[in-house]
């Protein structure tokens, strides 16, 4: 086999973040009984344990069943069950009904994943170098389902009355409450924005993060921190959930239809608001950055504070030379929530706490080309009614995530850690 140009990240290669990442999403449902690993909270998200088993059916089916001779799948049913939405491999059980799946049993899916794990395990270092470019990319995919593995956890616990904690964990002394935005004048002109993948030598990106092009900015400056809870109840206060003044027409339409009046896992208390989370219920945090809010509520929120939301390349061209993987992000199994708004850095919260919402759609760069196969369904058929998010959250695992990075979620959705950064024209 001819040598493959090998990407170290994080000083490891291909075979030991493919073992690390495996493990992780092991430890993350450690705590998890069957039933609480079956449970579907709503269509949106996925039981864990679905989690767990599509994963394994992207390694089976994209690497062991396409490029390993002799291999036999685990089990031949599984694929019906755990394929997402890849057309190209035939049909597919109702995503809305994942949460019908009381077998297999999670110790049924911790075993195929092992049987998975050791078979790859075993060719890892053999295969050609186009195969271990899809080894990166599943690498990469699980990563993306940890971080909804997470967040459907917690969408799934916060339906229970009695709002349990998956882990226990000591809450730190609140941090004192920012002082008021600062603001940071961003480059004005053309701006090179997008993956360089010649650039960037051996750097894993979606293929949605190229092709690297040149944006126009205006005279802009970006927020120096995310918007924090204490801010987001001053919106709250001064009517921001009762009044259509600064909505978008879908988006008050969303409000009064879903009765919204606060953002998600937030819950009246006592005169006050504590915040659910997967350390159970806690008091809320004025300092920490305000999280769980869609895009039409960080819309509204920046139209009442007399500003708006950055466009994807403002935020890109403001975290170009930062370090991705610095930040609150996530390390290991355990309890996660956004911190205490900071300026450690300039601007600060660029990565880590929560993903943050801009003003731009979800739609392709120019030039940019859906690859052959079933591997192109991964982004390109998405880029309809979408907004793009910036940086990462707390419950994005270490080194996923990039400046050129493009999340994207639905405007009304917000059980991920969604949060705001602010813009504004100069």
């Amino acid at each position: 086999m001819a040598a493959c140009a090998e990407r170290l990240i994080g000083g490891t290669d291909l075979a030991a973040r493919f073992a690390a990442t495996r493990a992780l999403s092991v430890d993350l449902v450690a705590p998890l009984s069957d039933a609480d690993a079956t449970i579907q909270p709503h269509p949106d998200a996925s039981p864990a344990k679905w989690h767990l088993a599509h994963t394994t059916w992207f390694f089976e089916t994209f690497v062991l069943r396409d490029h390993v001779a002799g291999h036999r799948p685990f089990d031949p049913r599984f694929a019906f069950l755990f394929n997402s939405y890849y057309e190209a491999e035939g049909e597919r059980h109702p995503r809305a009904h994942r949460g019908m799946l009381s077998r297999p049993s999670l110790a049924e899916i911790l075993a195929w994943r092992a049987a998975v794990d050791e078979q790859m395990a075993a060719v890892i270092d053999d295969l050609p170098c186009a195969v271990r470019d899809l080894i990166e990319l599943g690498v990469n995919h699980e990563q993306q389902h940890q971080e909804l593995l997470l967040t459907d956890l917690l969408a799934t616990f916060a339906e229970n009355p009695i709002a349990p904690a998956i882990w226990e964990h000591p809450r730190p002394t609140p941090a004192p409450v920012p002082g008021a935005m600062g603001w940071i004048e961003g480059r004005d002109g053309p701006v090179m924005i997008g993956h360089d993948a010649s650039g960037e030598e051996g750097a894993f990106a979606f293929d949605c993060e190229g092709p690297r092009h040149a944006a126009m900015l205006h005279p802009h400056a970006i927020a120096d921190r995310l918007v924090t809870n204490a801010e987001w109840q001053a919106f709250m206060a001064d009517g921001g959930y009762q009044r259509p003044d600064h909505w978008l027409s879908d988006g008050w339409a969303w409000v009064r239809r879903e009765r919204i009046e606060a953002p998600l896992y937030w819950r009246r208390a006592g005169g006050g608001w504590v915040q659910f989370g997967l350390d159970g219920l806690h008091p809320l945090h004025p300092a920490a950055a305000v999280t769980h809010v869609s895009h039409y509520e960080a819309d509204a929120y920046a139209r009442w504070a007399g500003v708006r939301l950055p466009t994807e390349a403002e935020w890109e061209s403001a975290a170009q030379g930062l370090d991705p993987t610095a930040g609150n992000q996530l390390d290991a199994a355990g309890p996660v929530r956004p911190r205490a708004a900071s300026r450690s850095g300039s601007p600060a919260q660029m990565f880590g706490d929560c993903w943050q919402w801009t003003g731009s759609a979800y739609l392709p760069y120019p030039g940019f080309k859906t690859a052959e196969g079933a591997v192109g369904e991964y982004n390109g058929k998405f880029m309809s009614g979408q907004a793009v998010l910036k940086g990462a959250s707390c419950a994005t695992p270490r080194g996923h995530s990039r400046a050129s990075y493009r999340n994207f979620f639905y405007p009304h959705q917000r059980w991920q850690f969604t949060g705001v950064r602010l813009a504004k024209d100069l």
